[in-house]
């Protein structure tokens, strides 16, 4: 499929089978990660998959919505603030970094035929503190990862005219 085609076909996916996500797919996915740009190539990120039973049912604590439950795994996405490029004014540009990483694993599980949702409502304080996260890593989002058990729902969309000037 084509670069459009991926990007309508990627969704926020709030159902999953109870299916496991093959280690092939998780690697490819990975590499995909790997390959995301960011700011003067720091790559200030950490991303910890959380597969076993017991470490689900703790991230579940961090937010607990039925749907997020029926994920068979999560991907914790962290920003790690000792290695993000700051720029001359101030900004810190982990936030921008990860958003883009995050992304190429969306699309690249979307193209693997696997679903996610961006889950950043979550509370990041108890994911850090029940993970064990040292001081200078942010949990940002949370992608619950898996197969879809529910269906593409059409994308409302601006026009075009409305978001470029």
């Amino acid at each position: 499929m084509n670069f459009l085609e991926l990007v309508k076909k990627r969704y926020s996916c709030r159902a999953y089978k109870p299916l496991g996500v093959e280690k092939e797919k998780l690697d490819y996915i990975l590499e995909c990660v790997r390959f995301a740009p960011s700011a003067v190539n720091k790559q200030p990120w950490h991303f910890h998959i959380v597969s076993e039973e017991g470490d689900k049912a703790q991230l579940q604590q961090c937010y607990n919505r039925d749907w997020f439950k029926t994920a068979p795994m999560y991907v914790i996405a962290s920003i790690m603030h000792d290695t993000e490029w700051v720029r001359s004014d101030g900004k810190h540009h982990g936030d921008i970094d990860i958003a883009i990483a995050v992304e190429h694993l969306c699309l690249a599980a979307t193209e693997q035929g696997l679903a996610t949702c961006w889950v950043c409502n979550f509370d990041a304080a108890l994911c850090k503190q029940l993970f064990g996260l040292p001081a200078n890593e942010e949990p940002a989002v949370i992608i619950p990862l898996g197969y879809a058990n529910d269906e593409i729902k059409p994308k409302s969309r601006k026009a075009i005219e409305e978001i470029v000037k």
